[in-house]
């Protein structure tokens, strides 16, 4: 039988690294994108069942390695977690936050790097929806709103890839980003928005969805 396999992008610390940790001790084949080789962050594993990439998000040049490298390698999912949050300029924030999750899915559909109904889950923010008001959503949440909007405008075009794809609010979690007073452990997290994927269905597509398996607004 073949091992299921998930590409974590942004597994240096945080949710993206107790992804990449829960899969692993699931028995699966993991692939981990961090910012430099050298120095992992978090992760804190080493293992047969992990190949590592280097991966700065903002690199097209570096996007397109990893997605050659990843050709016809049918993952069961990629889940994109890579971003930041405060300290950050509103242009960087849009960069990483928005434009970069976007390329990276459209990288790995053109080298076929996932299998057909493989899962694609973007962590977004509930900090990132419109609801159809004008509040002021912040730079990060305008960075966020601006990935959900591109999200839902190439949702048709990544369904004919045979793929489904959802974006995803993890809850607010205490890591570096979420701070000490967050409500939710990153391992409860993270183990909620495995049980998403794993019950993704293509009815899911196209959807934002919360770690705990609710449909959120847009």
């Amino acid at each position: 039988m073949d091992q299921d396999s998930v590409l974590v992008v942004g597994a240096s610390r945080g949710i993206g690294a107790e992804l990449a940790r829960q899969y692993l001790a699931a028995g699966w084949r993991v692939h981990a994108t961090v910012r430099d080789l050298a120095t992992p962050g978090d992760l804190g594993v080493i293992a047969d069942s992990l190949t590592l990439y280097q991966l700065d998000v903002r690199d097209s040049d570096q996007i397109a390695a990893m997605a050659d490298d990843l050709h016809n390698a049918a993952l069961d999912v990629v889940v994109h977690s890579a971003g930041i949050y405060q300290g950050h300029t509103p242009d960087e924030l849009m960069r990483v936050n928005a434009v970069a999750p976007i390329r990276v899915v459209e990288a790995l559909l053109a080298t076929e790097a996932l299998r057909r109904e493989g899962v694609v889950a973007i962590l977004t923010s509930q900090m990132g929806a419109r609801r159809g008001s004008d509040k002021n959503l912040g730079g990060y949440g305008e960075s966020k709103a601006a990935l959900n909007d591109d999200f839902r405008r190439r949702a048709g075009s990544w369904r004919d890839h045979g793929v489904i794809a959802v974006v995803v609010h993890p809850g607010w979690v205490r890591t570096d980003m979420g701070g000490a007073s967050a409500p939710l452990s990153v391992e409860e997290s993270v183990e909620g928005v495995r049980r998403l994927i794993a019950a993704a269905t293509p009815g899911h597509h196209g959807r934002f969805w919360t770690w705990d398996g609710r449909e959120h607004p847009w």
